[in-house]
């Protein structure tokens, strides 16, 4: 059991997985992330839901906002809500895991070359022990397959740990 780990899901809702081009690998990436979040609360690891908001397709509240029906996030996580592309810019996010007494986290979601981008490389600069789940995050960019390696490579060359959802520990 490890409670210094948080699980961040970031941005799995509804209007981010309803774009006319499909999210890439969804009902896989949907049973990796279900699979993570199960792990993590057996361990006793945070799992941290973040959803972003907007004032168009994610309005708080809004369908789009909801999160991705087929997510199962359990009944005990902490909830984050952003404006800005990474999980700890104008959130409280990085003081709820200071109080936790969290120093690693685990990060998957989308999208790769937005917020999940965002959120590795400032946990990074933060301090925190950074893994980024490999086959963990996507995107509904054309060329989205390219774009996740692309980001597995430039991340882990800034510092994040990028293993394959199977070698996640918690």
């Amino acid at each position: 059991m490890n409670p210094t780990t948080a699980l961040l899901v970031i941005d799995i809702q509804r209007g981010l997985f309803s774009k006319p081009t499909p999210v890439y690998q969804e009902q896989r990436l949907l049973d990796i992330i279900n699979d993570l979040v199960s792990r993590a609360h057996a361990a006793r690891a945070q799992v941290v839901i973040v959803q972003h908001e907007n004032d168009s397709f994610l309005a708080p509240a809004s369908d789009g906002w909801q999160l991705h029906p087929s997510l199962k996030p359990g009944e005990h996580y902490l909830s984050v809500r952003k404006h800005h592309a990474s999980a700890f810019n104008g959130t409280d996010l990085k003081a709820e895991l200071a109080a936790r007494g969290v120093t690693r986290v685990v990060i998957v979601g989308v999208v790769t070359q937005g917020c999940v981008k965002a959120t590795c490389q400032d946990a990074i600069k933060l301090g925190y022990e950074t893994v980024l789940v490999k086959d963990g995050h996507s995107s509904y960019a054309k060329d989205a397959a390219q774009l996740i390696e692309t980001w597995n490579q430039r991340l882990a060359s800034e510092g994040a740990n990028v293993k394959p959802a199977a070698e996640i520990e918690f």
